[in-house]
């Protein structure tokens, strides 16, 4: 037990507990404190390391619920001490709560009730940091968080929706460190892409020894190492349907059998699942199951893309990547990047989403830390410049590969349409957000028709010419 700066305030109330607390303690690193009459206010003694071992004799009968004991005393968990004889402690303390030893007890029992104790504290303020870095200044984003806590703490399915690089497994791993009861297992994760042909069986069932030439030992499949915890899987939708059917299968019976073996094992573990393809429309073209689908979205998140997040999600998520990159003692010394870096990343385009925006604040990161500095024409700038570019340019997916942007066909485009854009950009100091509302489209149509445009910041608005004279001009260019 790590009991380094571990805390123990007991209330014995009638009981003579604290000096056999005292006593059990002996040799160690921790600090037992007499709390009876102290008179804390709620979570005023509360640290990472504090507990509370309190005799059953100081509620004096009376009941109270988790909250009001928690606060009642100092906001720390609480270890019941029994007025009764052991194994006889039924209505003695609130059902709530789970934390009771006998009166009698022993030094070994009081030490591994506390070590129980303090690793939950340690998960639970592990799981509320790690939680807690999902930037939602964005309505759309709070509404999102607000469901996953909602849903987390059930044990039904899950299927999360959502581009690409938006950030699904970030948000299973919430919905599996804020679940009660499944959230102290396993979070296995498994690519459902990445599963080759031929292994599904032996990677999600396991297999025995022996079971095939090299099976030298047994294995547990994907199904069992989430027993107790959650199982994630990204990329549903790219299962094939003959493995479909063996998935729902152990959804419905809860019993796996490993390759080799004929004995069946009950697993018990929650499903999360997620992918960036509309499943609807894949089981209205017989792609996926129905009877999967149903199964998997009990409970359906869609998560927003960066782009209808919003420009204070971007700026927010660059500023945190960006401290992390730098550093604290470097980002003293440069100060806040200057405004037109912050101000040009929050308004570029991320088709990628928080991926490709992590990547972008990297490079910024990077160039700032090996230069020392922010200054205009440096390599920061170029940086944000080339970002812009490439934001606002059309790649067809067979010229990814080439090093020179290829020109979008301009035959189909409407240019009262483009210089609409164009005008209502400039009279909004090319403010997305502004200029998306002028308009009465979304910010991501906006976005769209500017790369359809191949609109660049500052653009002037082109005079409509005949078809003769367009044509002339391209073959100028």
């Amino acid at each position: 037990m790590n009991s380094s700066d571990l805390v123990i305030y007991v209330w014995e109330g009638q009981a003579d507990i604290a000096e056999r607390v005292e006593r059990c303690m002996l040799n160690m690193d921790v600090e037992v404190i007499r709390a009876d009459g102290l008179n804390l206010p709620p979570a005023s003694a509360a640290t990472s390391n504090s507990i509370a071992v309190v005799s059953v004799s100081v509620l004096e009968g009376a009941r109270f619920t988790r909250q009001n004991i928690e606060g009642t005393f100092g906001g720390m968990p609480v270890l019941w001490v029994s007025a009764n004889a052991r194994g006889n402690t039924a209505g003695s303390y609130a059902a709530e709560y789970s934390h009771v030893l006998p009166f009698d007890f022993t030094g070994a029992e009081l030490r591994a009730m506390l070590v129980r104790i303090l690793r939950r504290l340690q998960s639970t303020q592990r799981q509320v940091q790690r939680s807690d870095d999902i930037i939602a200044i964005a309505e759309c984003m709070q509404r999102l968080l607000h469901d996953v806590d909602t849903f987390a703490d059930c044990e039904h399915s899950v299927l999360i929706v959502g581009e690409t690089g938006t950030g699904k497994e970030r948000i299973a791993e919430r919905l599996h460190e804020r679940n009660t009861h499944y959230g102290q297992g396993p979070f296995v994760v498994v690519n459902c892409g990445a599963i080759p042909d031929g292994l599904f069986e032996s990677l999600f069932f396991g297999h025995a020894k022996g079971s095939f030439t090299g099976a030298v030992t047994a294995h547990k499949g994907y199904f069992e190492q989430a027993n107790g915890g959650t199982l994630f899987l990204d990329e549903i939708a790219d299962l094939p349907l003959y493995q479909q059917v063996k998935l729902l299968r152990v959804l419905e019976e809860r019993t796996i059998t490993r390759l080799g073996s004929a004995t069946p094992v009950r697993t018990d573990f929650r499903l999360v699942a997620a992918t960036n393809k509309p499943l609807r429309e894949q089981v209205h073209a017989g792609k996926f199951r129905a009877d999967l689908f149903f199964r998997l979205a009990v409970i359906e998140l869609q998560i927003p893309s960066l782009e209808e997040r919003g420009e204070a999600d971007k700026l927010a998520i660059f500023t945190s990547i960006l401290h992390k990159v730098v550093g604290d003692e470097l980002m003293a010394t440069l100060g806040e990047p200057p405004f037109f870096i912050a101000d040009a990343v929050a308004q570029m385009y991320f088709p990628g989403n928080v991926r490709e925006l992590r990547n972008l604040t990297e490079r910024i990161g990077v160039a700032a830390r090996q230069t020392q500095d922010w200054m205009a024409g440096g390599a920061t700038e170029r940086i944000v410049r080339q970002a812009q570019t490439m934001s606002t340019l059309t790649f067809p997916a067979d010229a990814a590969s080439s090093s020179e942007p290829v020109l979008a066909d301009r035959s189909n485009w409407d240019m009262d349409e483009r210089n609409r854009i164009i005008v209502a950009l400039g009279d909004n100091a090319w403010k997305r957000q502004n200029t998306a509302q002028q308009l009465g489209i979304s910010r991501k149509v906006l976005w769209e028709k500017m790369r359809k445009y191949q609109i660049s910041n500052g653009e002037p608005e082109v005079p409509m010419a005949s078809s003769a004279t367009s044509d002339a001009a391209d073959l100028d260019e």
